[in-house]
């Protein structure tokens, strides 16, 4: 709350000082009274004892990508905070869309961004632990190519999904969470007030234009091609046999847009589902052909959020 605080200071004083007309003076009094505040709150923040899980996961809604970084913490079965905010909040002040792990060592807090990376820190972290099961995320060469590739199928979900969604933008905040319970009232009401900032930050970053629609569908019926390839077998995991490894975990956590399980997040987002009725017709078509034309990876993906993600929340 503290932080907060200083933070709507901080933004209100140049308007504080230019509608009272205040002197020179006052205002390098002011800027410096500021300093002294930000000091007195690093410092205070360092003598205080730290409270929660070792681990806080910051995750923004929508975003397959956050869904990877927390199904493998609860596949760790290791205790964390999971701290929620609007995907575009995220966007617009931080100029960042992933997940952000940070990690509380003593008294000092270090953060990391992008699920990839998380997911190597997770590793070593819990690799020497005997009590976590950590040999499926084992970094091989085969098991990054195929993560890299994966994460870029989930940046073209990215461009498909709001190819449609910023046509709606009732449709849009509803998927941002304008109505979410689970946000913070402040926003829920950025969202609604500074939507056409919003918008237009999302299109100058994914440029969900007509043209990039069509690359972002080709590339994902590549990826999902290559998938069927492997699955049509019927094994249980791309590269790992009958035990699923961090790159099936990846694959349906970047397919969740299309894929819709029921399971995702553990249950936990079910409130801002957008019910079918609601949705554009050219992404039900989409995410039908997909499974049409997929099955062998649609059942794969379905098998692991029914059988696996449900019971490690």
């Amino acid at each position: 709350m503290s932080r907060l605080l200083y933070t709507i200071v901080l933004f209100a004083l140049p308007v504080i000082v230019a509608a009272f007309h205040w002197h020179w003076l006052f205002a390098v009094l002011a800027v410096i009274a500021l300093l002294v505040w930000r000091q007195v709150l690093v410092l205070g923040a360092l003598g205080r004892r730290p409270a929660g899980a070792e681990l806080e996961l910051e995750t923004l809604l929508p975003s397959h990508f956050s869904e990877k970084g927390r199904w493998t913490l609860d596949r760790l079965g290791v205790p964390y905070d999971e701290r929620r905010m609007g995907g575009v909040i995220g966007v617009f002040f931080r100029g960042r869309t992933v997940p952000m792990l940070t990690v509380q060592t003593g008294r000092t807090r270090s953060s990391l961004c992008e699920s990839s990376a998380i997911l190597r820190f997770l590793y070593g972290r819990y690799l020497a632990d005997p009590d976590v099961d950590t040999a499926w995320l084992e970094p091989t060469a085969e098991r990054l190519e195929w993560e890299h590739r994966i994460d870029r199928y989930g940046v073209s979900q990215q461009v498909w999904i709001y190819h449609f969604l910023l046509k709606d933008p009732s449709l849009c905040k509803a998927a941002w969470g304008a109505d979410s319970p689970g946000l913070p009232a402040w926003q829920r009401w950025a969202i609604k007030l500074l939507y056409p900032l919003l918008e237009g930050v999302v299109r100058r970053g994914f440029d969900p234009s007509p043209e990039n629609y069509r690359k972002a569908v080709k590339r994902t019926e590549a990826l999902l091609a290559s998938t069927e390839e492997l699955l049509v077998d019927g094994r249980k995991s791309l590269l790992s046999g009958d035990t699923s490894d961090f790159v099936d975990l990846t694959l349906a956590s970047l397919s969740a847009f299309w894929l819709e399980p029921p399971e995702f997040a553990a249950g936990a987002y079910e409130v801002e589902r957008i019910p079918r009725e609601q949705q554009p017709e050219g992404l039900i078509a989409d995410a039908m052909r997909w499974r049409e034309n997929y099955p062998a990876t649609t059942a794969h993906l379905e098998r692991l959020y029914r059988e696996e993600r449900m019971t490690m929340s």
